[in-house]
């Protein structure tokens, strides 16, 4: 029997492309267990799916001044005897890491048990996680063909992120109902990542009596982030978070509103739906969701406004124009070449289970 760890954590873009892999794995005969944080995200999503979890403590590695920077380093110290004690119970011939920072005690348990890491990044530049992990894995995939300039020589492959079969087929007359919706207007999908973004949120409430009278509005506002003063605006609707009905919700959208996280977008141009990208400034991070989405915009998959350009006249301006011009976006996403990435992902984890 073959076994596989899977890690990655802290925010959803962690966490579904792991998921996408599972039917693979199972098919291909492994068993699967999965280690993460004990208060992430991740755990819900992988108990859903009836796999093994395995919490540890990690520290989050931060870029900037804060307290818990003194403090986390001893969680990370924590989460790695925890790793070990798991790898060493489990007995994995390999693992995977989708990144985040629980993934870096696991990675380095890993290394020094000799059970072989493969590491996936999404985004166009590796973030820090992966830095660090990437001189202790065998092998590395990555998302962008840019990206692979920034890999280790010889151990890099382009793969492309895994996407969720289930996500192609989506119902959108199920969307309709769950929202209360009617056929008459088309819907834009607006998500500002599976934390929520209060940006996006306060820029499309400020333009709510514009965007209703031409449009339905579906709201994934993030954990904690709906506000209840707009629940009876007809042809809005707003959830936290959405996970079972979210490929009805994609069936159901004309044009998408997001964030620029690197799987999100790939899920959005192999679903073909026209997109408007507002980016995660530089200022609250490394700057890799604004590489993301400049590259999807060179490409004709999107467009995109930064996060300190954002104003309510530009933000309805953009939408409509995105909407006019739909068809011309999906034909552009059309021409891409997509990778199999399941395909090539567990192709890598054969072959290193296999050595």
């Amino acid at each position: 029997m073959k076994r596989i760890v899977l890690t990655g954590g802290g925010t959803a873009g962690h966490v579904t492309p792991n998921i996408a892999l599972l039917p693979r794995l199972k098919a291909l005969g492994y068993e699967i267990d999965y280690i993460g944080s004990t208060d992430g995200m991740e755990r819900g999503l992988i108990e859903k799916e009836g796999i093994p979890y395995y919490p540890i403590a990690c520290g989050k590695l931060r870029r900037y001044f804060n307290l818990r920077n003194f403090t986390d380093p001893f969680r990370v110290i924590k989460g790695y005897g925890q790793a070990l004690k798991i790898l060493k119970q489990q007995k994995p011939d390999v693992v995977f890491s989708k990144g985040g920072f629980v993934s870096v005690p696991v990675v380095i348990a890993a290394h020094f048990l000799h059970i072989p890491a493969i590491l996936h990044e999404s985004d166009l530049t590796p973030g820090l996680a992966n830095k660090i992990c990437g001189r202790f894995a065998s092998r590395f995939c990555c998302n962008f063909p840019e990206t692979l300039s920034c890999l280790p020589a010889g151990k890099a492959v382009l793969s492309g992120t895994p996407i969720r079969s289930e996500l192609r087929n989506g119902n959108a007359a199920k969307a309709l109902q769950l929202c209360g919706f009617g056929d008459d207007k088309p819907v834009i999908l607006v998500m500002g990542g599976s934390l929520g973004s209060v940006k996006i949120n306060e820029a499309v409430r400020n333009i709510l009596p514009q965007l209703t009278t031409r449009y339905q509005v579906i709201h994934l506002c993030g954990k904690e982030k709906c506000d209840p003063a707009y629940d009876h605006i007809p042809g809005y609707r707003q959830f936290e978070y959405i996970s079972e009905e979210l490929p009805d919700l994609f069936a159901a959208a004309q044009i998408i509103l997001s964030r620029a996280g690197a799987n999100a977008i790939c899920e959005f141009l192999a679903l073909k739906k026209p997109n408007i990208l507002i980016p995660l400034s530089k200022n609250a991070s490394r700057g890799d969701q604004i590489l993301n989405a400049r590259s999807f915009e060179k490409q004709n998959f999107s467009k995109v406004i930064e996060e300190e350009e954002l104003t309510p006249q530009l933000l309805l301006q953009t939408i409509d124009d995105l909407y006019q011009n739909r068809d011309f976006y999906i034909q552009q996403m059309a021409r891409a070449k997509a990778a199999d990435a399941i395909t090539i992902i567990t192709d890598e984890i054969e072959a290193l289970c296999k050595k």
